[in-house]
């Protein structure tokens, strides 16, 4: 197979955790008979820096041509000005609404190497198993917002969460699909008690239901309550389907069950074309240039790309079982390990990784 696959490395750690899940893919390629074409574009800060436009018009139609994106991270303290004219985060608002990529999903699995670097106990996360769908082009980040001058000197914001049926509709049949995959139970989050958006989540959502995939286990959690039952017992979800801040937030919050945002992927879907792929950790900053990031997420990504967009089921599993297998020799990067603990940096251990391909 050949593939033309876009690389956004973007900002801080972006640069340098796609490059090793490049590494992975090119091995891939090598070993299976592809051909993996790689064009590298500009989004985030440094595009801000270079062109002063987060999402450059030649990075979203090289985008469009592509048949897979595989995205770093963006953003960081340089550019976190709240009145500059625009911010790194606003290329991923735009290029999610460009492509189409109406659908994030956000697997949040334990691997059993590295179960004690939760910082919640052993018996309450060890088999957790949660494919997150968040709606990722509509509600809060996307309604009418803005800010006003009142006559007293006050200023007025607003922020509008704003849902049609049909962005509702194509969510949740996503899910219910994915369910049917796995262990047939879907839950559905919203806040329908409260906000007049979420209600038309919970009677679409139950429409759906009924007359779709009546053979599915459904229930409906609100909000505040899911973020206290992932904490409490989350081996009880399968598929999770929610609105964007919800999801957004409640992905973050469930990273902390395998004990580190550095372990995972996500993939950002539509109807057609292609799917962007990135890990759901940020910048970091902090730690750029040093050597010691954990590129583990975003190889995992690189895997749902395989998955996902090119339909390379073999070698999506293939980098997979490579990644525990490396976990289960006690391979560790500094966010993973136990203090005091020996751990790899970037580069080593996705070298382990490329071993562990190697005799896959």
């Amino acid at each position: 197979m050949k593939a033309n696959i876009v690389l956004l490395p973007g900002d801080g750690i972006g640069p340098e955790v796609t490059a090793q899940a490049v590494r992975v893919l090119e091995s891939i390629a090598r070993k299976f008979g592809h051909d993996f074409v790689f064009l590298s574009k500009k989004i985030g800060g440094i595009a801000i820096d270079e062109t002063g436009d987060a999402l450059p018009q030649d990075t979203t139609d090289a985008c469009k041509k592509s048949d897979a994106i595989l995205l770093g991270a963006v953003g960081g303290p340089k550019w976190d000005d709240p009145n500059a004219k625009t911010r790194p985060e606003a290329g991923l608002l735009k290029i999610r609404k460009e492509l189409g990529l109406f659908a994030n999903l956000r697997p949040i699995v334990t691997f059993t190497e590295l179960v004690d670097a939760s910082p919640l106990k052993r018996e309450i996360i060890e088999g957790t198993d949660i494919l997150f769908f968040r709606e990722l082009t509509g509600g809060l980040y996307f309604g009418p917002s803005g800010t006003e001058d009142l006559p007293d000197g006050q200023q007025r914001a607003y922020s509008t969460a704003v849902y049609t049926t049909s962005e509702v509709e194509r969510i949740v049949r996503m899910a219910a699909e994915a369910a049917r995959k796995r262990r047939r139970k879907l839950t559905m989050v919203d806040k329908a008690n409260v906000l007049e958006a979420s209600r038309l989540w919970r009677r679409t959502s139950a429409r759906i239901m009924k007359e779709e995939f009546p053979d599915l286990e459904y229930e409906v959690v609100l909000v505040d309550s899911m973020a206290m039952h992932l904490l409490s017992r989350p081996k009880s979800f399968d598929v999770v389907v929610t609105s964007n801040m919800f999801g957004d937030i409640l992905t973050d919050e469930a990273s902390m069950l395998p004990g580190s945002l550095g372990m995972l992927p996500s993939a950002s879907l539509g109807s057609n074309g292609p799917g962007l792929y990135e890990p759901i950790h940020g910048s970091a900053p902090d730690i750029a240039g040093t050597g010691i990031a954990n590129p583990l997420a975003t190889i995992l990504a690189a895997a749902m790309l395989l998955r996902h967009s090119l339909s390379l089921e073999t070698e999506a599993a293939a980098i997979e079982t490579a990644v525990k297998k490396v976990l289960a020799q006690g391979c560790r990067t500094a966010d993973l390990a136990p203090k005091g603990t020996p751990t790899l940096g970037t580069i080593a251990i996705t070298d382990k990784v490329l071993e562990s391909l190697d005799k896959v």
